[in-house]
């Protein structure tokens, strides 16, 4: 089992202990060596909320390794769509008292990382002396040690007003260029994702750049194209089998089971095998999951594939759920909604962060019931923030498309203004849960693969944000303020 390492610098972990008196942590990174995890040296990696690292790499960055010639990659379309954007509004942050709020001693020593006897050998380079006191989180970059780089500004758009949430700095924009450069060589030639005609769509995902932002820790651009592939291949599935490109409800489960028999093998008789495997190169989403998860599991262990698996199971209910409310043409009301949403939703993508940090946490710790609340907390924050930053696509979009604020309108007769700012609340309530519950197993679990698998979920949820805050080709915000 690979050794725990330190982890980049932002996370949504400090604000929460700060308030509930318990403490965050650290996450870090290995390579991938033969298919395993294994630490390598690297660049330094400053901790404290003040400064997220960069990751220099070369344009001869170490290629992916081709897919098994075992199943050739035949044709068709789709891609993962993005609708009308517009620029969002330039509204000043209302950062809440708990945002900058200063962190306490104990959780800034767990966020420095392992110390004593033994434990220098995990840090890539010599660990840098902790501040004196505790940098403030304020919706102002704070200032850095002369030897950190200043953090970039982020690319575009404006976070939602009064939207709780932690800034982080411009990914790195070589490692953006190349994992950009190379998901779109896999879409195209490799998969066939989409037709020429959706490439302005494909390109205005910023997929590379999300990716970055997520797991600014991978140890390599072939380990940030594990979740890269499975994050387009996640969208190509919602694009063509629910959403606006040839997507519907009417059946769907069908089309799902099919999907998802990409990503959990079937195992059946020798007259019927070579039948299924030729059916997952029938369509854009099969061939993309198929192939995605070709990828990663070559890097993932058994266990982090399963786990994987049993979350796009969920993933895939919580779609069906959604489709049958739309079929039926019900509202739902808002706890059924949050309760949908608890499974289709981010979810599958914080938890493969072991995998493309380069390490992994074991089955026994995953399946902790404190880990599975920290998860779920930050996979319903994420999704409802989503819900708010694509409001507007999604009320141009034909018919009704359930989100948040739409279901608080319907159901307790409020405004859309009103409605839409009580979802604002909802995902700030979620988000503090997800920090508390966060630190508070940080503290009853001080194991370090726990530590930092925890610290790489608060980093995605972070660089989550960031991306949609960000993406003005697909989201713009309404004008309630």
């Amino acid at each position: 089992m690979p050794v725990p390492g330190p982890s980049p610098a932002q996370s949504s972990l400090p604000a929460a202990a700060a308030r509930s008196g318990t403490h965050g942590h650290g996450r870090g990174a290995d390579a991938v060596t033969g298919g395993k995890p294994a630490l390598p040296p690297g660049p330094a990696l400053p901790f404290g909320p003040a400064a997220r690292p960069s990751h220099p790499v070369s344009a001869t960055a170490p290629t992916t390794t081709p897919a098994p010639a075992s199943l050739p990659v035949p044709e068709a379309w789709p891609v993962p769509g993005a609708g009308p954007g517009g620029d969002a509004v330039a509204e000043p942050v209302r950062e809440s008292a708990a945002a900058t709020a200063t962190p306490n001693p104990a959780l800034q020593r767990i966020m420095r990382g392992p110390s004593g006897v033994g434990t220098e050998g995990l840090f890539f380079t010599p660990r840098q002396a902790p501040p004196e006191a505790p940098p403030v989180r304020s919706a102002a970059p704070p200032a850095v040690a002369p030897d950190v780089p200043a953090p970039r500004p982020a690319a575009g758009g404006r976070p939602i007003p009064g939207l709780y949430h932690h800034p982080v700095p411009e990914p790195d924009p070589a490692r953006v260029e190349e994992v950009s450069r190379r998901i779109k060589r896999w879409a195209v030639d490799e998969v066939e994702a989409y037709p020429p005609e959706w490439e302005d769509q494909f390109d205005g995902f910023s997929v590379g750049r999300y990716m970055v932002a997520c797991h600014p820790d991978a140890p390599t651009v072939d380990h940030l194209m594990i979740a890269t592939r499975l994050m387009v291949a996640e969208n190509v599935v919602d694009d063509c089998y629910c959403e606006e490109h040839g997507g519907s409800p009417v059946g769907l489960g069908g089309r799902l089971l099919l999907a998802h028999t990409a990503l959990d093998p079937v195992h059946t008789t020798a007259e019927y095998q070579s039948e299924w495997a030729q059916s997952l190169l029938s369509d854009a989403p099969r061939r993309s999951y198929r192939s995605a998860m070709e990828y990663f599991t070559r890097a993932a262990t058994p266990s982090q594939a399963d786990r994987y698996r049993h979350d796009m199971a969920r993933l895939h209910m919580g779609y069906l759920a959604e489709a049958a409310w739309a079929e039926t043409e019900y509202v739902p009301h808002v706890a059924e909604y949050l309760a949908m949403r608890q499974f289709n939703n981010f979810r599958p993508c914080p938890t493969i962060t072991d995998t493309v940090g380069g390490y992994e946490l074991p089955a026994d710790l995953h399946a902790m019931p404190a880990m599975q609340r920290v998860i779920a907390l930050a996979g319903n924050a994420t999704t409802i923030s989503n819900d708010l930053y694509s409001y507007t696509k999604e009320l141009d979009s034909p018919g009704l498309h359930l989100n948040l604020p739409v279901v608080i309108a319907a159901r307790e007769g409020l405004s859309h203004k009103e409605a839409y700012l009580k979802a604002v609340e909802i995902h700030n309530d979620l988000m503090h849960a997800f920090e508390a519950a966060a630190a508070e197993l940080a503290v009853s679990c001080p194991d370090p693969r726990v530590v930092r698998f925890l610290r790489g979920v608060a980093v995605w949820v972070d660089g989550n944000h960031y991306w949609h805050q960000s993406n003005t080709y697909r989201y713009s915000l309404p004008d309630f303020w």
